[in-house]
């Protein structure tokens, strides 16, 4: 397995980052870009023209990830060449929040199931319910086949995010990717950092991933009372405030943060499912636990795959970014001096990840908040 790096950005334009000689024969281009640099046609085929064998999958982003930097305003195209894993994609498309589940099915469907080991995918970020996503590729993929990604990103405007796969570029679509074989090895982990604080409140009004009341009270009005004048950039900075659910047979607490927010029905639309009847905990940032929990990720990543990755995918929530600033680099260099210089970093700034909460049972869910990586390697 060998991999190759390019990153364009508008003051200089293309510049290689490594080169292993494998252009012409990379069978995959990992692309996370800026919204509008990703939608540039001229970018794609230049893409096209420097690994003109290989499948394009990729997504907008709310930041960038390339080594151990983090930039905004830029793309980067990572090359793979698989020695001997067979590679198979598939592309569903949504019209909205309530088309997840069925899209999550017809991406697993479009997979051949003989011998797939992993599947890496990417979505739409605004108009997905990541969670229903989850659920509908765990029910029609093989057990023990595992599932990681995450929701495109638009830095913190929320107004469109893009999914590419080969020649298609637009809204409302997921793609997947599909590795064979028993010669990949497949790591994989995701952590936050976040505190919870004040007391547990019941969710008494909720449909799918759309929130109502708290304790029988509006739930936005709670937001806002922590918010205070921040409530005006409401939904980006509802991200400082993420829930912590704890949900009926599961022992680690999921987080979910706000897409969106419905004044007039007094409502917020969450990256994933809010059920009636669990318990939510508000969650404020700590800085040194969110750059922990960055190298915490990549420890369990060298646990459940190579403990020297050729290539790992970091995909970590756009509410981390926030939070940290100019201290995004610090959970990206932490997470390399965990995986090592061998492995080539890329990734981006989510709207949601996509992970196993346990790695032994191999079943994803949707995250927000985390640091989510998935490692690759050939043995």
């Amino acid at each position: 397995m060998k991999t190759t790096q390019k990153q364009w950005i508008e003051s200089a334009g293309w510049r290689s980052i490594s080169s292993n000689g494998i252009s012409e024969k990379a069978q995959v281009v990992f692309l996370f870009g800026e919204r509008k640099i990703l939608n540039d046609k001229n970018r794609l085929d230049e893409v096209r023209r420097y690994y003109p064998t290989a499948h394009i999958i990729g997504c907008s982003t709310a930041g960038e990830i390339v080594g151990p930097y983090v930039y905004d305003n830029s793309m980067t195209a990572t090359a793979v060449f698989f020695e001997d894993t067979p590679l198979m994609f598939s592309q569903a498309s949504v019209a909205n929040m309530t088309d997840a589940y069925e899209a999550g099915r017809q991406l697993a469907e479009g997979l051949k199931h003989d011998g797939l080991v992993h599947v890496f995918v990417l979505s739409d970020g605004l108009n997905v319910n990541g969670s229903a996503l989850a659920k509908g590729l765990r029910s029609r993929l093989p057990d023990g086949v595992s599932v990681t990604g995450g929701l495109a990103g638009d830095q913190g405007r929320f107004e469109e995010t893009l999914v590419v796969l080969d020649e298609n570029c637009g809204k409302q679509t997921i793609a997947a990717i599909g590795l064979y074989g028993n010669a990949v090895k497949i790591g994989y982990g995701s952590k936050g950092g976040w505190d919870s604080f004040g007391p547990d409140r019941l969710v008494t009004r909720s449909k799918a991933n759309v929130l109502y009341e708290f304790d029988n009270q509006p739930a936005i009005e709670l937001y806002k009372t922590y918010l205070g004048e921040q409530a005006a950039g409401l939904p980006a900075t509802g991200m400082l405030f993420p829930l912590s659910l704890s949900l009926e047979g599961k022992d680690e607490r999921l987080v979910r943060t706000i897409l969106a927010v419905n004044e007039k029905e007094g409502s917020m639309t969450f990256a994933g499912d809010i059920p009636e009847g669990c318990y939510a905990r508000l969650m404020k940032a700590n800085m040194e636990r969110l750059a922990d929990g960055a190298a915490e990720s990549a420890k369990d990543s060298k646990k459940t795959g190579s403990a020297n990755p050729d290539l790992a995918i970091l995909i970590s929530c756009v509410g981390r970014k926030l939070v940290l600033r100019q201290r995004t680099d610090e959970e990206v260099e932490n997470v390399q001096n965990v995986l090592g210089k061998q492995a080539a970093l890329t990734g981006f700034y989510s709207y949601g990840e996509i992970c196993p909460v346990d790695p032994h049972d191999k079943k994803a869910e949707l995250h927000n908040q985390t640091m989510t990586i998935t490692t690759f390697c050939e043995e």
